[in-house]
Formats: C-alpha cells, sequence, structure tokens
C-alpha cells in the first residue's frame, strides 16, 4: 500500500490582503503569493477582473476554511464609466457593440441612482463566470454564443456619483455579494441613452478586511531579494492577517484549552454558566485568542463543523 503523498509546501495559515495591480489575474495573483509564501494551500475571497485593482483577500492554509465568509461581505469599488460606447465584455477589452453621440448631464445621472439603490435585479455580463447549463458564460461568448444569462437579485447599499465631466462619471458603491458592476455601467448607459462602459474599477474595501491592510504586490516581489529563506519568509509572515479576523462578525465564546483538544478531535463540548449560550447556529470558538473552530450551539453543547489547527 502506498503511503499518503505529503503536501508540498509550508502549513502556513493566514489572511494576505493583495492590492491586485491593473493586468493581472485573480488566479495569477493566488498562485503567485502561494509559490512567495511557499504555502500548502491557498484561495482568493470574490474575483477581481485582470483590467481591475484593488483589495483581492487571499486565504492561506486553513484561512481557506473560512474564505466563504468573506466572501457574503460586504465590498466597496470605485469605477468610472466612459459614456458613447456599450462593449461586448461591459469594459475597456471588449470591442464596441453600440455607440451614441448623446452625454448625459450631471442632473440626469444623479436622478438615475435611486433606481439602482437597495435590492434590485441584475443581468450579469456575457463575459462572466455565470454557469448556462453547465458552461460558463465567458466560455460560450469567447465561442461567439449569445446565452440568456437569466436576472438576479443584488444589493446595492449605497451609491455616489463622485463627479462628471462630459464623457465620463466617477461612482463609489458599497454592494453585497454577487453585483457585477461592470452591469451597473451597461445598464446606467442604456437608461441615460447614451450606452457606457466601465473604464477604472477599483475595490477599496472587503469585509472585513480595512482598506488600510492591503499590501502591494510589488512589496511582496520585492522580499524576493532577501537570500536567507528563513529570513524572506518570515519577512512575508509578517503581512499575514490571523485568520480569526475572516469570522468577527459572527457570535464568539472564549474555551479553555482542554475544550480546545476536544474541539480539534471532533468532539463537542458543554457549554455551562448562567450566561452560555442556549441555541445559535453558527458561532466562533477561541481560546488564548487562537481560532479553534466554527459550529453550532444547541442543547447545551458547541458542536464543532470547522476544525483549525
Amino acid at each position: 500500500m502506498s503511503k499518503p503523498r505529503k503536501p508540498k509546501g509550508r502549513p502556513v495559515s493566514g489572511w494576505l490582503i493583495l492590492d491586485k495591480p491593473v493586468d493581472f489575474g485573480s488566479t495569477e495573483a493566488v498562485g503567485k503569493i502561494k509559490w512567495l509564501f511557499n504555502a500548502q494551500k491557498a484561495g482568493h475571497a470574490g474575483t477581481l477582473d485582470p483590467l481591475a485593482s484593488g483589495m483581492l483577500p487571499i486565504a492561506l492554509g486553513d484561512a481557506t476554511k473560512t474564505v466563504p465568509y468573506v466572501m457574503d461581505g460586504r465590498k466597496i469599488y470605485e469605477f468610472t464609466v466612459t459614456w458613447g460606447e456599450e462593449r461586448s465584455t461591459d469594459d475597456l477589452e471588449g470591442e464596441a457593440t453600440q455607440t451614441s453621440e448623446l452625454r448625459p448631464n450631471e442632473a440626469d445621472i444623479k436622478a438615475l441612482l435611486p433606481n439602482y439603490t437597495g435590492v434590485i435585479n441584475q443581468i450579469p455580463p456575457q463575459f462572466s463566470a455565470i454557469k448556462i447549463a453547465g458552461e460558463r458564460a465567458y466560455d460560450l461568448a469567447r465561442e461567439g454564443e449569445v446565452v440568456e444569462i437569466p436576472s438576479r437579485e443584488v444589493e446595492i447599499h449605497r451609491l455616489t456619483l463622485l463627479k462628471a465631466d462630459q464623457d465620463r462619471a466617477w461612482f463609489e458603491v458599497e454592494c453585497g455579494k454577487g453585483t457585477y458592476v461592470r452591469s451597473l455601467a451597461r445598464d446606467f448607459g442604456r437608461d441615460l441613452g447614451c450606452y457606457g462602459h466601465i473604464s477604472e474599477l477599483r475595490r477599496s474595501f472587503v469585509a472585513p478586511f480595512a482598506e488600510d491592510m492591503m499590501v502591494p504586490l510589488e512589496e511582496l516581489i520585492e522580499l524576493e531579494k532577501i537570500e536567507d529563506r528563513e529570513e524572506r519568509l518570515a519577512a512575508l509572515d509578517a503581512f499575514l492577517v490571523d485568520t480569526g479576523e475572516a469570522l468577527m462578525a459572527l457570535p464568539q465564546i472564549r474555551i479553555s484549552d482542554d475544550q480546545a483538544h476536544r474541539l480539534r478531535m471532533g468532539n463537542p463540548i458543554i457549554l455551562r454558566g448562567r450566561d452560555a449560550p442556549v441555541a445559535e447556529p453558527e458561532v466562533v470558538a477561541f481560546a488564548g485568542g487562537k481560532l479553534v473552530a466554527i459550529g453550532e450551539i444547541g442543547e447545551g453543547e458547541f458542536r464543532p463543523k470547522r476544525v483549525f489547527n
């Protein structure tokens, strides 16, 4: 019987809040970070298009178990819409499919924004990762197919016009999971009768990570010059955010080291005391300030769903 294959890389865990540059894909960025940190596992929380810059939270090791909680968080984007052309990709990469000489004034743009605030129905772009009959929409679009993508509800918490000139308008949007900013630009242009597409896009916030946590990719690449391997990896690790930071929005309990050991073995623990929660569908357990498990509370027990080393 063959021995199980040992994972390549270090069992390093935590979040790296990357400031992704333009013309660098999200998958490419994850691969670069995984290689730099010599990490066993890596993943990201929310794709950024190659033409978009800004916050790309990358999970290493055990932190990959918390990716869904970050994916569900609010996001803030700053974006520029250029009027006069609708494009096949709804951004600069595509070919023009509709053109217009009309240009909206600032009052017309402001009057439009309440229609795009709150829970709205949105059709994702043709070039998107949405699956249609098992195929990615962007694969079908590259083959020349025009597919019917059903609309879906997304939530826009805040939408602000920052400034405008004759040919462009600058916006900031705070939105929920699944929102396509490229679709906003496309739909603004159609409603205003002038067409439009995204010409600049930057993500400045992904809950719960703050903007000042972002680390530019070039700053990490610069550390490759450190010849001593241990010194280089220690310098990189200093940029990592603790895995538990991703779960701060969930209810929390504090447990003992003995209880932590039981949870890591996959066993439930009994919660005692007058202030112990009675029932919670999702709770985070910490011991000594370190993340131990995500689980549920019922009948006086904490039952682990995911445990962390």
